[in-house]
Formats: structure tokens, sequence, C-alpha cells
């Protein structure tokens, strides 16, 4: 007689951890050996990546005080414009093995490597061993991970946070567990310390799928979501409530902020001002091209940089996430396959639609953040789908799947020069599959029908798979790096990673480049990556390697709290690396944030607390404190040239 499941039953998963095959260990080892391979492989040829992290990670290294609040320089005069939990990883890897390329990236990569391995986690526990594999592979081999995850930005340990985060309310649902439920707060909670609101954005479908499909009563459920509520304001709000309590006199200035608060940072440059493009995050919206997303509109992930950098798998997801949806419907509250459909299909609308229409600044590499949502959906859906191919329903669901993932793909790779010959070749094994997939059955052979799958996922993950490869053997450095195989990846530049009049061009708003010597920590000049000395973000462009290191050994033997003081965070950070010292930037990133005023840099330069003013530094020039401590340095202190420099000996 066939039973009925009561509203709040734990229906069962595909694959429970019992029932795992025993070649599981082996497998799995497999792609994460594989996953440290690609992440690893040749990654301290970027050197310092973004010198800009990098700076803060060298400071955090020195400096216990700028280690806590992320200051841009062991001075403490300014923080980064986020909050500093990725730089605490990256400094205590500093502190441990020294400064260099590979301790400040490692951290990064194998930040990736355990991405990887929990969503595998969190996949096979509802949809199986195999699903779970499929997911950590699409994770790994997608070009935006390959990017981050051997890159110094704070979307690295994002990513791991948030899949960390699902993979705790994923045990959660499992048997309506608080202690699980509030671990995913406490995750979310250090998301924020990453990069503020952007953490919160999988909080929706966290709560929706709890909500739904956890075996508990209503009332347990909605006393549960409070506790992890809790949890998240107190993971969340510690450091900020340290920071806006500690006097403002003997800390850092709030870079990117207007008034030296971290509310005012959470609320504007990072907060509304990034979705609405208001105040300091208004240069997004598509104005200034493919490094800042591209236009607004429903297309914009599909497009530009953006494009290439997440959407190969995303038609199939999509897909996967209806036709997945639509296989489940009628099925018990607390089914497994819906919720997994539930909690990675809500964090992918969500996360996406907020990509695709916010105004403000947002850069191609922030789409890092739906890769495990499309990893996890294609491997659900598709292996719900699978499972139930006797119908025809799921037939045309996989035929739709292998369709879409080839046919997106030719597409993408027709606009990549390297690869424009693979493109036919995918398409038609797409195409091929998906047509034999209409008729694949369980009454078709094992081999046959594997061969089939096999095709269809070969298809879908060719094009994304060497893209990844092409990125990870690509150095990358400035503050928008872009992935292998897209149009703008021409080369090793500062702003966008791209060549010389690429999306990443000398003189772009924010850009910043390379060194007089290459990529700092890199071979030296000659090697990729090579620019012009200071290009873009030094305060001569026109500085040679000799010039810079003499402007380096003159920092370096000063013994003041600030060795120089620039406009322009990019600027100062630069000089910082090059010369081992703490180096004022004057105006935080753009050299527009409100610090320090003439009045203050009169009391540090009168008290001994500033060696020399590097004139010409990146950003400013708008009218602000900037312009009148440049005037007041050119009026009261005499220049002298180091090479091409200008610098002005403020103790004289």
């Amino acid at each position: 007689m066939a039973t009925t499941l009561a509203p709040d039953a734990v229906a069962p998963a595909a694959a429970p951890a019992a029932a795992r095959p025993r070649r599981v260990p082996w497998s799995l080892s497999a792609l994460l050996v594989g996953t440290a391979a690609l992440y690893l492989w040749g990654l301290s040829a970027s050197g310092w990546a973004n010198e800009f992290y990098a700076a803060a990670v060298q400071a955090g290294a020195t400096d216990w005080k700028a280690f806590f609040f992320g200051s841009l320089d062991a001075g403490n005069f300014i923080t980064v414009d986020k909050p500093p939990a990725s730089l605490w990883v990256m400094a205590l890897s500093v502190r441990v093995f020294g400064l260099s390329s590979w301790s400040l990236l490692v951290p990064q990569a194998l930040e990736g490597v355990a991405a990887v391995a929990l969503l595998y986690a969190a996949v096979r526990r509802w949809a199986g061993h195999v699903p779970g594999l499929v997911a950590g592979a699409i994770l790994a081999l997608t070009p935006a991970a390959a990017l981050m995850f051997r890159f110094d930005n704070p979307d690295a340990l994002l990513v791991l946070l948030m899949v960390a985060a699902a993979y705790a309310v994923v045990r959660a649902v499992e048997g309506a567990s608080t202690r699980w439920l509030v671990l995913a707060g406490v995750a979310i909670g250090f998301a924020f310390l990453t990069k503020m609101l952007q953490g919160f954005l999988v909080l929706p479908a966290f709560v929706l799928v709890y909500l739904v499909a956890a075996p508990t009563s209503l009332r347990r459920r909605l006393a549960q979501l409070l506790a992890a509520a809790v949890a998240v304001v107190v993971s969340a709000g510690w450091w900020v409530a340290i920071v806006e309590l500690w006097p403002a006199s003997s800390r850092p200035y709030i870079g990117g902020s207007t008034d030296n608060s971290v509310l005012d940072l959470v609320l504007g440059y990072n907060g509304l001002a990034r979705i609405l493009g208001q105040g300091g995050g208004s240069a997004g919206g598509g104005v200034q091209g493919s490094a800042f997303g591209g236009a607004t509109g429903l297309g914009r992930l599909f497009s530009s940089e953006m494009g290439y950098e997440i959407s190969w798998l995303l038609p199939a997801a999509l897909v996967a996430l209806v036709a997945g949806l639509w296989l489940t419907r009628g099925r018990p509250r607390t089914d497994r396959t819906r919720a997994g459909l539930l909690l990675w299909g809500g964090w992918l609308v969500v996360t996406g639609l907020v990509f695709s229409f916010m105004a403000g600044v947002v850069h191609p590499y922030y789409t890092v953040a739906l890769a495990p949502a499309v990893a996890a959906l294609v491997a659900i859906g598709g292996g719900a789908l699978w499972q139930a191919r006797d119908r025809m329903t799921a037939r045309v669901g996989l035929a739709l799947m292998a369709v879409a993932a080839g046919g997106w793909s030719a597409v993408l790779l027709d606009g990549a020069s390297a690869m424009t010959w693979l493109s036919p070749v995918v398409g038609a094994v797409g195409v091929l599959a998906g047509v034999a997939l209409l008729v694949v059955d369980r009454r078709t052979p094992r081999l046959v029908a594997a061969a089939v799958l096999g095709a269809g996922l070969i298809a879908g993950l060719t094009g994304s798979a060497a893209s990844a490869v092409a990125t990870a053997a690509t150095p990358h450095s400035g503050s928008i790096p872009t992935v292998g195989l897209s149009p703008s990846a021409d080369g090793v530049g500062g702003f966008g990673g791209g060549g010389a009049g690429g999306p990443g061009a000398i003189g772009s708003p924010g850009a910043q480049a390379p060194s007089a010597d290459g990529v700092r920590g890199a071979p030296p000049a000659g090697g990729a990556g090579a620019t012009a000395p200071g290009a873009g973000a030094g305060p001569a462009t026109a500085a040679t390697g000799g010039s810079t290191a003499d402007l380096a050994s003159l920092l370096s033997s000063t013994t003041s709290r600030w060795s120089a003081a620039v406009v322009g965070d990019q600027s100062a950070a630069g000089l910082e690396l090059d010369s081992g010292t703490a180096v004022m930037a004057i105006g935080g990133w753009s050299g527009t944030d409100p610090a320090p005023t003439l009045a203050q840099f009169q009391e540090y330069v009168a008290s001994g607390q500033v060696a020399y003013y590097v004139a010409g530094g990146q950003g400013g020039g708008r009218g602000g404190a900037d312009s009148e401590i440049a005037t007041w340095v050119a009026q009261s202190f005499a220049a002298t040239s180091v090479g091409s420099w200008t610098v002005y000996d403020l103790t004289s």
C-alpha cells in the first residue's frame, strides 16, 4: 500500500551520506587536487595583483592596529574602503611566511579549494555523489572563480563564507537544527565583514528554503530564524561597534566614508550608492563601459566582460531551475530536491537581479558570487531530470539544458579570437546531445546513455574550462582584472587586466597599473604584464625603473611615521610596497575623501610625522583639501627631482 508523507515529515535525500559509493574519497580527492593545481599553478606571476589590498596586507602584517582596522598603511592614517576580514587571512599568512606574492595569494587559492569542497558536500547531501562532483567541477572551472581565487580582492573569502553558510543551511534543514542555522548566520556575518552588504544578498534564499522545507512547526521555524538573525547581527556588528566607539582621533580614517564612520560606508559608498548610483558609488550603470559591468538590464550578465566571466552555464542553470521546480511540483513540503532548487535558485535570482540592475559601481568580477549557485543548479536540476528521464518533460528539460549550454558557449567562443575555431564544435555537440537526450530513457543501454549525457556535459563545460585555464595561465594586476578568452583580455594591464587601449587603458577612472619594473614581485621587466612605469597609478607616468628604485631608497631611509604623503590610495600603495614604509594616502581611493584637512596635514608636518610629499598622485584635483595641500606644499617647500618624480622635503 502506498504511503504519504506527513506535512512536516522529512523527505529522504537522493543519496544519503551513508550510501556513498566507495569511490568517493578518490574522486573527490581528484577534484580537489585538480582545483588546487589550477589555482596554485604559476600563482606568483601576478606579483602583488591588486596593490591596493597588497599594501594593506603589508601594513596589517607589520602593525596589529593596522591589522584590526584594515589600514592601508602601518602609520594608520586611512583604511581601505572595505571591511578587513579578507585582509586578516592574508596578513596572518604574511606574518608567518614573510611578505611575498606567494604568501599573499596562497590563502586566496586555498579558499577556492575549500569553497569547491563545501559546495560538493552541500550538493551531495541532497542530490548525491555525482551531482556533488559536477557542481564542484563547474565552480572550479568558472572563469570568474579562476580569476578571483588567484587574486587578492575580498571576493575569494566572500564566496567561501557564503558557500559555508549554504552548507550550514542544508544541515539545518535536514534536522530542523538551531545550531546549524546559527552557524549559517555567523558565516553570513563574517561575509559582511568581508564585503559588507553583498554578503547579505543570499539571505532571502536561505530564509525561504528554511521556512518552506525545515521539518518542524512554523512557530519553531520562525523562532529559529530569529536566533539566526541575532547571530548575523552579532557576528557582523561587533567590529562595526568597536570601530564606531573607538575615539576617531586615535584610529585611522574610514576610507570611502564622508564622515569617518563605518555606518556611512555601509549605507553609502558600499550600500545604497552601489544600488542607486548616488554619491561616491555613482560611477556605474554602464556609463564607464565593460569595466563597470556594461549597461543595466536583464542582458548585463550575458554581455560584455560579465558574460565571459559567469554566463557560460547560466542559461543551462536557469533551465534547470524552471524544469526542476516543475518536476517537483506537488511533492511534500520537505522535499529536498525542491529545497535545493529553492536554495541555490533564490541565491542566483536575487544576486543576479541586483547585479543586473544596480546603477552604482559594479565590476564584472563581482559575478564570482553567482558561480556556486550556477554550479549547484546545473548539478541538482540536471541530476533530478536525469533520474526522471522516463518522463518526456524531464527529457525535454535535459535537452534544453544541453542545447542552452553548448549553444551559448559557442556564442561566447565565437567572440574570443583565441578559440573561435572551437565554437562550431561545441555548438554542434551541444545540439546533437540535446537531440539524443530526447530519446534516452531507462531502457537505453547504460553505455549509450552515459555517452550522451557525457557529451552534453562536455559541450557545456568546454568553453568555461578553456577560459578558466587561460585565466590561470595569465598574470593579472590592477584593480579590475579580466578573464582569459574575453575580448578585453589582450594582456596584463592595470585597470582591467587588459592591454593598453582596452578596458584597462591608462587614464580610465580608477586605473591602477604595475610599477616601473613590471608587476611587483613578478619576474623583471620584459615579461608579460610589464607596463609603463607608474602608468596611471604612480605620481610620474614617465618614471624609469631606476628612478622608482631611487625614490623607494629615499623613502626607506626615513624614520618618521609616514615616509611620504601622496594623493590617492593607489599611488600610496605602490610606494609602500616599493619602499616597505608607511605612506599617507591623501584623500583615500580617488583623492576625494575629506582626510586630512589642510590644518591636519600642517600639524603632521610640524610634528615631523611626514618626511616627504610626492607630487602628482592619482585622483583628486577637484578643488578639495588635496589641492589645498598641494598648493601649500609648493609654496612652503622647495621641489627636488628624484629621477622623474617631483618630491618635496617636508623636514627642511
